[in-house]
């Protein structure tokens, strides 16, 4: 007589359009893979689209939404708790509640790049790859160990739009193939701090955007366009220059 499979349990913590692709990706696999999502909690603010809603996709599939991580502590014993573009950094009391595995899909290489618009820094930076990491979940910012990553090539002057939708697409590529993977523990955990040496790191706030958008026309004409493109995102505010004072955009010819 053939055993039983046990059913896994399933917490996902997300937003925006990579986190309801991936939300998506898991509803549609619980019956192959043998797992249940028990919860949602989302940052509906953060979506760009109501078409793209993860809450009216979980009431859609009777999947609970929950208001607040905390509330992560009340629910019965579960197995994983994936975040995709969450926006609150989880305490250790949070990241326990999963008995299993905690893991998070960070858009950007780890460790050289962890924290916010890692895209407009990477071009700052003039990188000629990047790439996207499934990691444990820490205390830390985008600092647990890398348990999966694919990493990419950018096109020569790229614009950071391009960079971001680049990024989104192998990163829901990497949540696809590796799935499977996470609920079997099919992976072998590499702490950042060994690959910290030969990588490098970077850590960037969210507001360290603004810095890097003020051009000094003074500036060489390459320093310029790579500022440009780094920072030219619509509909968010586009890269300026100050004349007397006066703040003047500047948006480049389509």
């Amino acid at each position: 007589m053939a055993t039983k499979k046990k059913i896994k349990k399933v917490v996902f913590l997300g937003a925006k359009n990579i986190g309801y692709a991936c939300f998506k990706t898991l509803i549609n696999q619980q019956a192959a893979l043998h797992y249940e999502i028990i919860g949602l909690i989302s940052n509906e603010q953060a979506t760009l689209a109501a078409a793209h809603s993860l809450t009216k996709l979980a009431e859609a599939h009777q999947i609970p939404v929950l208001a607040h991580e905390d509330e992560l502590l009340k629910l019965p014993s579960f197995d994983l708790l994936i975040s995709v573009q969450y926006h609150r950094i989880l305490k250790q009391k949070h990241i326990a509640c999963a008995k299993q595995l905690a893991v998070n899909l960070h858009m950007a290489p780890l460790p050289e790049y962890r924290g916010c618009n890692q895209f407009s820094f990477a071009l700052i930076n003039n990188e000629t790859h990047f790439g996207t990491t499934l990691h444990q979940m820490d205390e830390g910012v985008d600092s647990g160990a890398i348990l999966f990553e694919k990493r990419f090539k950018i096109p020569e002057a790229c614009f950071v739009k391009t960079l971001y939708d680049k990024t989104e697409k192998a990163s829901i590529a990497l949540f696809k193939a590796h799935l499977k993977d996470l609920l079997a523990k099919n992976y072998k955990a590499v702490p950042q701090a060994k690959l910290i040496a030969k990588r490098g790191t970077h850590y960037y706030k969210r507001s360290d955007i603004q810095a890097i958008k003020q051009i000094d026309l003074n500036w060489d004409r390459e320093k310029i366009d790579r500022h440009i493109r780094a920072t030219y995102f619509p509909p968010y505010e586009p890269p300026f220059t100050l004349i007397n004072g006066t703040k003047f955009y500047i948006q480049p010819k389509p």
